[in-house]
């Protein structure tokens, strides 16, 4: 099988692509491609030492984000915090969970395994779930900040506007967009023929170590996934600018200062959540193919299925007085029973 040479893209969404081509003497039998039954997630299989000292670490990072995302889904139940921003927050913290959960957990048992394999179907289902969440989360905070636009912009309104319907509406558009990604990306990819090693060198089934793994031209693929790249990061973030626009025109017409200062921090959650997710995605993926070695190049894509679901729920507690409020009165509730 040919050298492949690949950009890195955002985990689970889709983005622009080089592969080498393969020439017909790459294959010492043309035409004759291995049939994969299943593959086999190599991870950090060659640092046998640091299984336990990983094992341990991811299993704190998922228990974190299980328990802070849950007790922020149960927080935002509570009557006083029952407005469209909390709604969209219990959806961004499903979406944290579920994410974490497609990934980590097979994660934690490959690191004491010494089967590491995965189904052929198994690997499907993780690379089409990973897609769907990660692109419905993108066009989740699209929804938030218009959402902010709308407290902010049109705070007369807002009950009005942002109604149950529209809320609702805005997430099943979310999950739609990230359903029409997630089938294109998936079905794309395992339409590939694969050929020689079943053997994917990252911690989970993924576009770019799957691509390495096909033994065919990709050029009609790199296009899709420009276009793919466009729709499911590039147009929320606009949406998302947009948005900020509006807020930030709006707060420079108050007159005091602590009236801007009181009205920005009401989506300063929001926007640290926002810069989080793009400074993390330009830092790893829009880098020189260099920077980093190969083994570090298979941690960074964590960064969206575990650290940032574990962050998430700390921000929005710790940067939101009306959720901090609302969890402190609720411990003292409970210690006093």
């Amino acid at each position: 099988m040919a050298g492949t040479t690949l950009h890195e893209y955002p985990i689970g969404i889709a983005h622009t692509a080089t592969l080498t081509k393969m020439k017909p003497t790459d294959d010492p039998e043309p035409g004759n491609h291995t049939l994969l039954t299943g593959f086999v997630l190599s991870g950090l299989s060659k640092y046998p030492e640091l299984k336990h000292l990983l094992f341990f670490t991811f299993c704190l990072i998922y228990t974190i984000t299980i328990i802070g995302n849950l007790l922020i889904f149960v927080v935002t139940l509570h009557p006083s915090l029952r407005m469209p921003m909390y709604f969209f927050l219990r959806v961004l913290s499903f979406l944290d969970i579920s994410t974490a959960s497609i990934v980590v957990p097979k994660m934690l048992v490959n690191f004491l395994s010494e089967d590491r394999s995965i189904s052929y179907m198994g690997c499907v289902a993780q690379l089409y779930c990973v897609i769907f969440l990660g692109a419905t989360e993108w066009y989740l905070l699209a929804a938030m900040a218009y959402d902010r636009y709308v407290a902010i912009c049109n705070p007369l309104r807002y009950a009005i506007i942002m109604n149950s319907r529209v809320c609702l509406s805005l997430v099943l558009l979310s999950c739609c967009s990230g359903n029409v990604a997630s089938v294109v990306q998936t079905a794309w990819v395992f339409a590939l023929p694969f050929c020689g090693p079943r053997k994917i060198n990252y911690f989970f089934c993924d576009i770019p170590p799957l691509i390495m793994l096909s033994c065919t031209d990709t050029s009609l693929y790199e296009k899709q996934i420009i276009i793919a790249t466009a729709l499911v990061i590039f147009m929320p973030f606009c949406l998302i600018l947009v948005s900020y626009a509006c807020i930030i025109s709006s707060i420079l017409k108050i007159s005091s200062a602590e009236g801007r200062h009181k009205t920005f921090s009401t989506c300063s959650s929001h926007l640290t959540v926002v810069t989080l997710y793009y400074a993390s995605g330009t830092l790893i993926y829009l880098r020189p193919k260099v920077s980093y070695s190969q083994d570090a190049k298979k941690f960074m894509p964590l960064t969206y299925t575990a650290i940032i679901p574990t962050l998430n729920p700390l921000i929005y507690s710790l940067r939101n007085k009306d959720v901090k409020e609302v969890l402190i009165r609720m411990m003292s509730e409970l210690m006093k029973k």
